[in-house]
């Protein structure tokens, strides 16, 4: 098998077989490649050829991200994946980190950019005139560079703990390690079909979907992930394989059963963080198999189930992989349970989950070698994890810092939240923090202590999150505490971890919950 994406795209070049489905049209991987190519080539033509060819991409799944991404691989350039959740200032900076030249987006992403301060970056937007004309005709590609196994095919931002996200270089060996094994493991082939809906600028839809079609010549399908269209689209296109990442299976069943939902080809979902519970339900309800996986978009910690995977565990750690004491540098004791399944020794048992042999594919974060150095440290990669294993190598989740919160599959941090809030002149004090989800990873919750004498109704607070341009959707907290106080040191600073404590039935207050973007007041008997 070739062993960059550059030369594997180019062997797909003359394969006739369906490479694209989106909505009446499909593309022969002959087809994708052709206008692939022509894409690379004009973005070369016009790019700078005095600074990094780097461009960046701010779209939804769909036939224009696909076709960058190949475009990418092919002409020998890197693609930045901007996360199109990011708002505002942040946004800017993201684009300005990793050193965008170029900027592709649509007539739905482009007001994302109205107002932001962008110097040196030349917006292509995908629906114009100017788009239209630069892609028309065939192009000769001359690529770029030829690349290796280990140079850069895309950049993705991770948000991390510290809530400046870092953008990991993704090399081209990345997508065929984790698309071959997952191919042949689950025998993916060009017959089959592959439902990509989780975001392309996340790493789980390269390494799991889009690095899977590409690897075993099947057809992709790039979605954008909907509970309603997600079985209809399913039996419209034939799709036998699937990714996820977070709480899609919770999603999907949370939809009333029908009794024909097992009539449908799909046979394979593998993702991450989907619940022991979801994973039988999911698999029951739609006739197919569920294997969830434990990895990060630095792709240096792996843990995959196998079979027999006690209730509750992430599975079992690539080689490399072990728990260890971040002030001691010692692997931790295995874990002992007591006869009701608790844990006797977490002060021991508890570490963070790590790689003993290094950073594995892990290349590194795009300009900032102090998260580097702190990520591979002693020799070792240490993921900011907590875990903890049995006696028989299974290993067990055990938590976050009270800052990073895992909300929908992506890391959120609460000091850029809680400084948006802040701006909302009725609060006095505000504290971010993560709530178990009722299905799976975190709920974003924040407490609050008004000014005095100042109110604050819920319609008021929706109206002000609707206003912060610079608010990711997925920060609007789900749950407000309006308290009279909160716990503090004597340095007053918030001791989140009592709040952590208290879970969504804190003392006292007010209580509101948002369904949508509507917030409602808890009754005391609800609490």
């Amino acid at each position: 098998m070739a062993d960059t994406l550059q030369q594997l795209l180019r062997e797909r070049s003359e394969q006739d077989t369906v490479a694209v489905k989106y909505g009446n049209r499909t593309w022969t991987w002959r087809e994708h490649i052709a206008e692939a190519q022509t894409q690379a080539a004009a973005l070369i033509d016009i790019a700078d050829p005095g600074r990094p060819l780097h461009i960046g991409v701010l779209l939804a799944n769909g036939p224009d991200m696909v076709t960058a991404m190949a475009a990418a691989a092919l002409g020998g350039y890197v693609l930045c994946c901007i996360n199109n959740t990011r708002r505002g200032e942040g946004l800017a900076r993201d684009i300005a980190l990793v050193d965008c030249q170029l900027l592709i987006t649509d007539t739905a992403h482009r007001h994302l950019l109205d107002g932001l301060d962008l110097p040196g970056v030349r917006v292509l937007d995908t629906s114009s005139d100017e788009w239209a004309q630069l892609t028309a005709e065939p192009r000769h590609l001359t690529p770029h560079r030829e690349v290796g196994p280990d140079d850069t095919f895309v950049m993705i931002f991770t948000s991390g703990t510290s809530g400046d996200p870092k953008a990991v270089q993704v090399q081209h060996m990345m997508p065929i390690f984790s698309g071959s094994s997952l191919a042949q493991r689950y025998s993916v082939g060009p017959s089959d079909v592959c439902y990509v809906s989780m975001p392309l600028f996340h790493s789980n839809s390269i390494y799991a979907g889009w690095g899977v079609a590409v690897v075993s010549g099947a057809a992709m399908v790039p979605a954008v992930f909907s509970t309603s269209r997600f079985l209809d689209d399913v039996r419209r296109y034939g799709v036998t394989f699937m990714n996820y990442v977070g709480k899609p299976l919770a999603y999907l069943l949370s939809t009333p059963e029908r009794p024909d939902d097992r009539d449908n080809p799909l046979r394979v979902a593998f993702g991450n963080e989907a619940s022991d519970r979801d994973i039988a339900e999911f698999s029951r309800r739609f006739d197919c198999t569920v294997w969830d996986g434990f990895g990060s978009t630095e792709n240096a910690v792996i843990i995959t189930r196998e079979e027999g995977c006690p209730p509750g565990s992430l599975g079992k750690g690539f080689p490399g992989v072990a728990i260890y004491d971040p002030d001691t540098l010692q692997e931790c004791e295995v874990a002992r349970f007591d006869d009701s399944g608790d844990l006797l020794n977490r002060d021991a048992a508890v570490g963070e989950l790590v790689n003993t042999d290094g950073g594995g594919l892990f290349r590194g974060y795009y300009k900032d070698a102090t998260a580097t150095d702190h990520r591979l440290r002693h020799g070792m990669y240490w993921s900011g994890d907590l875990a903890y294993r049995d006696a028989d190598g299974w290993i067990y989740f055990a938590g976050r810092t009270a800052d990073w919160m895992r909300v929908d599959g992506e890391n959120l941090a609460a000091a850029p939240i809680e400084r948006v809030l802040i701006r909302l002149q009725e609060i006095s004090r505000v504290a971010v923090y993560p709530v178990p989800d009722e299905s799976v990873g975190d709920q974003v919750m924040a407490a609050m202590v008004l000014r005095d004498e100042a109110t604050l109704t819920p319609e008021a607070f929706e109206e002000f999150l609707a206003g912060q341009a610079d608010l990711s959707p997925k920060a609007w907290p789900r749950y407000v505490w309006v308290a009279e106080d909160l716990p503090s040191t004597a340095t007053n600073k918030i001791l989140k971890r009592e709040l952590v404590t208290y879970g969504t039935t804190p003392p006292g207050g007010q209580l509101w919950k948002r369904d949508g973007s509507r917030y409602e007041r808890v009754s005391g008997t609800d609490r």
